[in-house]
């Protein structure tokens, strides 16, 4: 290590200035510029005091000017991978949604909120027909999309179905699935 940091060195000396002595002496000239010159490098540096707040927003200022790794912007958008991404959110969607309605239902007669079916159903019934649609398409997709989506990987456990071909096959066949079923749900009853 300090062989190489001795060579270092030298090699840089020689590059940035001229040797003092002449290069007839009897040593060489990266050896003789080390040995009469000390072995490390200064390099003078500005530094300043900044108030906290100017810190701040200088290091938000580098932060913003960083690269950014292209995460998924460099792939192709492909089905299967889109699907799967789609499954995982309606399933945070379906559980938070009763797991919110299931404990507002447990907290409503201590807030004198009226969550019955009777109540719900009465506020339901006084809406306007596009907007209860709009409601009912929006509630049945997720569910549906879940629901098909879930059948489709349990065709996959079995260890049917699973080339290249017949994922993206099924993938289309689910989404058709969805919206034919959630908008068959949405108009039932209307």
């Amino acid at each position: 290590m300090i062989c190489q940091r001795f060579s270092q060195v030298s090699a840089r000396r020689v590059f940035a200035q001229r040797p003092i002595f002449p290069t007839s002496t009897r040593f060489s000239a990266p050896a003789l510029i080390t040995a009469c010159k000390p072995l490390t490098q200064s390099r003078p540096a500005a530094t300043q005091t900044v108030p906290e707040d100017e810190a701040y927003s200088i290091l938000k200022a580098q932060r913003a000017a960083r690269p950014v790794s292209p995460h998924l912007t460099i792939y192709q958008t492909q089905i299967p991978w889109t699907l799967s991404a789609l499954n995982r959110i309606t399933g945070i969607i379906l559980s938070g949604g009763f797991y919110v309605f299931g404990a507002a239902y447990l907290v409503s007669p201590l807030l004198g909120w009226h969550l019955e079916s009777s109540a719900l159903a009465a506020s339901f019934a006084a809406l306007p027909t596009a907007v209860k649609l709009l409601l009912k398409f929006g509630v049945a997709l997720p569910f549906t999309y879940h629901s098909w989506n879930g059948m489709r990987h349990l065709v996959w456990d079995s260890g049917r179905q699973f080339s290249n071909k017949m994922v993206v096959r099924s993938g289309q066949f689910v989404i058709g699935l969805t919206v034919v079923s959630s908008g068959a749900l949405a108009v039932y009853g209307l």
